[in-house]
């Protein structure tokens, strides 16, 4: 068995929190790549070193003095490294950064040195070998990730030092300049380098236990989802749900690597589980595996009797695609079909977008409704239980919700149902009292 564990900014803020991921590192000894963010924030005043690090980017540029703030990131690592008796010598390195500061020294490069400097510590301190991301992560000119390169070189590395601590968020472009990812690009890096040594587990240790089932600021403590797939998990992040990034899922959902999201601060809690697919399941009544949605879409519903559906639609697609709407759900009936999208997509274009409509497809009526909000039940065991669409329906024409529109995915993972703005945190709470509660 072998596991990487990926740990995020919350989990290396400070001197105790080393002291809790060393002893679930030292926990199990399967846990042999470990793959590290830059110190995040301690308490709600302070401040991440990444921030930190952009700041003083900031003030590079504009030609003003950064002294402050590198002593601040300088005093934050002495402060960790001293109260964990650490030998690391922060100040040769501090001094090493401060000579090559310029208004020339890039963001990419400056930003880094938050996961570089952090793991350095952190590779001191469980006594782990240190592989520096800009030696084992690559990238193309293009932005992309040269997994070929990138799975071979941390391969290499694991299997000559059998232990080993590795920077998360950058990699080297092929001029060897440094690049970083986008924000949240460690759960990327420990996604790689569990594909590359095809671990067991893919371990991403934060400080929430697992994923809930519905937003914690609508729903008063959710219930974490013990048991999750990939695909139910998109679906979830694609209505909006607060889950990891799809680049950071892609690499070890190719390799058939469970994802298993754990807390730092608790480190009993199984928390969530993360597979491509799941044989046996838990005895329970609940259907549903999570609730997610948005709000601020405009349903546009298009009118014709007797027309040509298909062509109707293309057309109306197309003209969508030349104001660059993406169209989110339709809905198709005899003589109308109903496309919903974001408000924000269409922006001011709405008026010239039902204009060009009007002029090419002649519909009888063009109607639009706004503030729409779309609320998802997200389920794998939804297409083995009938009914599934009566009950949410009943549940929330009970508590008064009025639904605009229904969308189904072919695969029968979600019901997506529109309601108004102001109803949406109703009915997110109904649909968790009545199916997950």
């Amino acid at each position: 068995m072998v596991k990487v564990a990926k740990f995020g900014g919350s989990s290396v803020a400070g001197a105790e929190q080393f002291q809790k991921v060393r002893a679930i590192v030292e926990a199990d000894p399967a846990r042999k790549v470990v793959v590290v963010s830059a110190a995040g924030k301690r308490s709600s005043g302070d401040h991440k070193l990444t921030d930190l690090l952009y700041l003083c980017h900031a003030h590079l540029t504009y030609g003003v003095s950064c002294d402050d703030i590198v002593h601040t990131i300088e005093q934050r690592l002495c402060e960790i490294r001293d109260e964990l008796g650490l030998p690391f010598d922060v100040g040769a390195e501090m001094a090493k950064l401060e000579q090559s500061l310029s208004k020339d020294m890039s963001a990419d490069e400056l930003v880094s040195r938050g996961e570089y400097l952090t793991s350095r510590l952190m590779a001191d301190y469980l006594g782990y070998q240190f592989v520096d991301a800009a030696d084992c992560v690559f990238f193309t000119y293009d932005g992309q990730v040269d997994r070929e390169k990138t799975y071979a070189a941390i391969k290499a590395a694991y299997e000559q030092h059998g232990r080993i601590v590795i920077p998360g968020f950058y990699g080297r472009l092929p001029n060897g300049r440094i690049k970083v990812m986008t924000r949240g690009g460690s759960d990327i890096s420990g996604a790689l380098a569990a594909a590359a040594i095809d671990a067991d587990v893919y371990e991403n240790w934060t400080d929430v236990s697992g994923i809930l089932m519905a937003d914690p600021r609508i729903v008063k403590d959710p219930k974490p989802i013990g048991h999750i797939t990939y695909a139910e998990l998109r679906e979830l992040a694609f209505m909006g749900a607060s889950v990891l990034h799809e680049e950071s899922v892609q690499p070890v959902k190719e390799k058939g690597i469970a994802l298993n999201i754990r807390n730092t601060n608790c480190p009993e809690h199984p928390g969530t589980i993360i597979v491509d697919k799941i044989e046996k399941e838990e005895r329970d009544e609940r259907f549903l595996t999570g609730i997610a949605g948005r709000k601020n879409f405009t349903i546009l519903t298009v009118n014709k009797r007797n027309m040509n559906a298909s062509q109707t639609l293309r057309q109306t697609l197309e003209i969508f695609d030349r104001y660059h709407a993406n169209v989110e759900h339709i809905t198709l009936g005899l003589d109308s079909f109903a496309l919903v999208t974001s408000t924000a997509a269409l922006g001011d274009a709405l008026y010239s977008l039902m204009g060009d409509i009007e002029k090419q497809c002649h519909p009888e009526d063009l109607r639009v409704q706004d503030g729409i909000a779309l609320v998802a039940a997200v389920g794998r065991k939804m297409t083995f239980r009938p009914g599934i669409s009566g009950k949410i329906f009943k549940a929330l024409g009970e508590e008064g919700i009025n639904i605009r529109t229904i969308a189904q995915g072919a695969d029968e993972l979600s019901i997506i149902v529109g309601v108004d703005n102001k109803n949406y945190e109703a009915a997110v709470q109904v649909l968790y009292d009545s199916f997950a509660g």
